[in-house]
C-alpha cells in the first residue's frame, strides 16, 4: 500500500510538472527571443529539474528498491543518485525559486513578475512554477527517506550549480545587453553585486534546511536503525 501511494504521488507530480514544462516552453510567448531563450530563467531551469527528479523517482519506485534508514547502506545506484540529486539540486533550487519569487513579489511584483505577464501566463501555471514546488517537495520528503551525502560535498554541488547560473545570467547581460530579471535592471552596480552575492549565499541555509527537514521526518526510524546496527 505504501509503495502504491508513493508511486501514485510521484507519478501525479511528474505529469503535472511535465505538462507545465510543455506549456511553458511551447505555448507561452514572452516576446523577448534573445540569447538563451527561456533557458535564461531560473524558473524554467527549476521546472526542468523538478520534472526530471520526479520522473526519476517514478522509475525508482517501479524498481521496488527498499526505502528506509535501515537500508541506506544497501541502496542501489539509482537510489544514491536520486538522493544526491534531491539533496543538492531539486530541494535547494526549488525552495530558492519559491522564496525569492514570492519575497520579491511581496515587495514589488514588477521587480520579478510585471502585471503584463498576467495576460500571458495563466494563474494556474504560475502557481505550478512558483508555488506547488514547495508542498510537492515537502510531501516527497515525508513519504520517502532521502539519505543525505556528507554536507560538504552536497552543499558544494548546490553552490556549483548556483555559481554556474549566476555566471550564465552575467554572460547574457554582457552578450545580449539584457538583464534576465527586472530587479537586476533597476539596481546600481554595487547593489546588484550585493543582491547577487546574497542570493548565492542563500543556497547554503536552504541546503541545510532540506537536511534538517529530512531528519525531522525520519528521526525515529533513523534512531531505530542505528540501534539495530549497534546490536
Amino acid at each position: 500500500m505504501a509503495r502504491t501511494v508513493v508511486l501514485g504521488f510521484h507519478l501525479i507530480v511528474f505529469i503535472i510538472d511535465l505538462y507545465a514544462l510543455y506549456y511553458d516552453f511551447f505555448v507561452i510567448d514572452l516576446g523577448h527571443k534573445g540569447f538563451g531563450g527561456k533557458f535564461k530563467f531560473l524558473t524554467f531551469w527549476n521546472i526542468c529539474l523538478q520534472t526530471f527528479y520526479f520522473g526519476f523517482s517514478v522509475a525508482n519506485d517501479i524498481s521496488k528498491n527498499e526505502e528506509s534508514p535501515r537500508f541506506h547502506n544497501k541502496r542501489s545506484p539509482m537510489q544514491r543518485w536520486r538522493d544526491n540529486f534531491h539533496a543538492a539540486i531539486a530541494f535547494p533550487v526549488g525552495m530558492f525559486v519559491v522564496a525569492t519569487f514570492w519575497g520579491l513579489y511581496a515587495i514589488d511584483r514588477d521587480l520579478v513578475y510585471p502585471k503584463a505577464l498576467d495576460k500571458i501566463i495563466p494563474p494556474l501555471l504560475n502557481h505550478v512554477l512558483h508555488s506547488t514546488v514547495l508542498p510537492f517537495l515537502l510531501v516527497d520528503k515525508a513519504l520517502v527517506y532521502h539519505h543525505y551525502p556528507k554536507r560538504f560535498f552536497g552543499m558544494l554541488g548546490t553552490l556549483i550549480l548556483a555559481c554556474f547560473y549566476l555566471l550564465w545570467i552575467l554572460f547574457i547581460a554582457f552578450y545580449d545587453n539584457f538583464w534576465v530579471y527586472p530587479v537586476l535592471q533597476v539596481l546600481k552596480t554595487h547593489e546588484r553585486a550585493i543582491f547577487m552575492s546574497s542570493c548565492l549565499l542563500l543556497f547554503a541555509p536552504l541546503y541545510i534546511m532540506g537536511e534538517k527537514i529530512s531528519t525531522y521526518f525520519w528521526c525515529k526510524q533513523s534512531t531505530a536503525a542505528s540501534r539495530i546496527k549497534r546490536n
